[in-house]
């Protein structure tokens, strides 16, 4: 009797021990789209008549500066008027979803005056996302250089990335983009698709990156195995940087790319390519990192902040996420490092938010992607 337990215990532990280990490792946790709601808010029209707006900076008088994805940098005054483009920006690749990109403040702006933006750089073998800065003067940038450069340039219009976030240590992160036709490449450290770099204030790469004594690999990498990373920030507690980048059909991501970690893509994804084809192996595999949350289907991320401000007090702490085919601002509420709830709001604008920014006294400002783009300013419902 005790030898058919024993069996019975053994074959037990043998089919149902085997299938456990034949199971993927345990997913992420998934959106569950819930439906845009009205918020205490009120929206209002800051400026209009941008093309295609991409990136802002809010300067510390009250101005604003905004890239226009076709290579304008202009002014926004506090009145809402536009300057003409300021001088001073390199030539762009225009084309698809290419052109000027973000742009961000020098941590010591009040003293050096420097404006950092990236943008579609157009160059022997296509084209890269690039990285330039020069000091604002009063027609525009001044002695403007390219201080870092996507490797290599490839043919084709589509995913570049690209925010920009500086460290506390003053180094600088910079999301890139697959380049869409060569999403293989997100996996191999001899390039810098489809990656996260980290850089210095000047474009040379800090002795503490993951890769620095790796024999052919690139030291500027911080992250990698990235499809499209258009929203970034640092949560203020911490210091650690957050992304939410671009699935396919289905994959949105909300990671915490950490120093050499691997994110998977093309090889692992909650999504499917547009065809309705599967894209890589399924969404987990050992040695990937698996996001923190993801979106299915797409919200189609681009910009966004973790909320510090005194407009919405019961917002703080909170992730803020521009939408472009979602056509709504959406909010996080983190706990423990997780996603406990998610909020979406402003539908009734109808708008692809482009960028999200966290103005004075917790005023947001978004950029809406459009020929006719806007700054709008949102502002709590109650504000007289």
């Amino acid at each position: 009797m005790l030898h058919k337990s024993l069996l019975t215990a053994i074959v037990f532990c043998l089919v149902w021990g085997g299938a456990a280990l034949s199971q993927p490792q345990g997913e992420a946790p998934r959106s569950p789209t819930p439906a845009a709601v009205n918020g205490p808010v009120r929206v209002e029209t800051a400026a209009r008549g941008l093309e295609h707006p991409w990136g802002l900076a809010l300067l510390p008088d009250g101005r604003m500066l905004v890239t226009e994805r076709p290579g304008r940098l202009r002014i926004v005054e506090r009145d809402g008027r536009l300057s003409e483009p300021l001088a001073g920006v390199p030539q762009v690749f225009g084309q698809g979803q290419g052109g000027l990109l973000d742009v961000a403040l020098s941590p010591g702006f009040a003293q050096d005056r420097l404006v950092y933006i990236s943008f579609a750089e157009p160059g022997e073998g296509g084209a890269g996302t690039a990285v330039a800065r020069g000091r604002l003067g009063e027609r525009g940038l001044e002695g403007t250089q390219v201080i870092w450069r996507q490797q290599p340039k490839v043919n084709g219009p589509n995913h570049w990335g690209s925010r920009l976030v500086f460290r506390p240590d003053g180094t600088l992160f910079v999301t890139l983009g697959d380049r869409f036709s060569y999403r293989e490449r997100a996996q191999e450290l001899s390039v810098t698709i489809g990656k996260i770099v980290r850089i210095n204030a000047d474009g040379s790469v800090p002795r503490d990156n993951p890769f620095v004594d790796r024999a052919g690999a690139r030291a500027e990498i911080w992250s990698y195995g990235h499809r499209n990373v258009q929203a970034a920030a640092l949560q203020p507690q911490t210091g650690q940087l957050w992304t939410v980048e671009h699935g396919a059909r289905g994959g949105d991501e909300l990671n915490r790319p950490e120093a050499g970690k691997n994110y998977g893509w093309p090889v692992i994804t909650y999504g499917v390519d547009y065809s309705g084809a599967r894209i890589g192996e399924g969404t987990a595999k050992p040695g990937m990192e698996q996001p923190v949350y993801y979106w299915d289907p797409v919200i189609a991320p681009s910009g966004m902040i973790f909320y510090t401000g005194e407009a919405f007090p019961d917002w703080r702490g909170s992730i803020l996420i521009g939408g472009l085919q979602s056509r709504v601002l959406v909010r996080l509420v983190l706990a423990g490092g997780r996603v406990a709830r998610e909020e979406r709001y402003l539908a009734d604008q109808r708008e692809r938010i482009r960028d999200v920014r966290q103005g004075p006294n917790g005023t947001l400002y978004l950029l809406t992607d459009s020929p006719q783009g806007r700054v709008l300013r949102v502002v709590p419902a109650t504000r007289p």
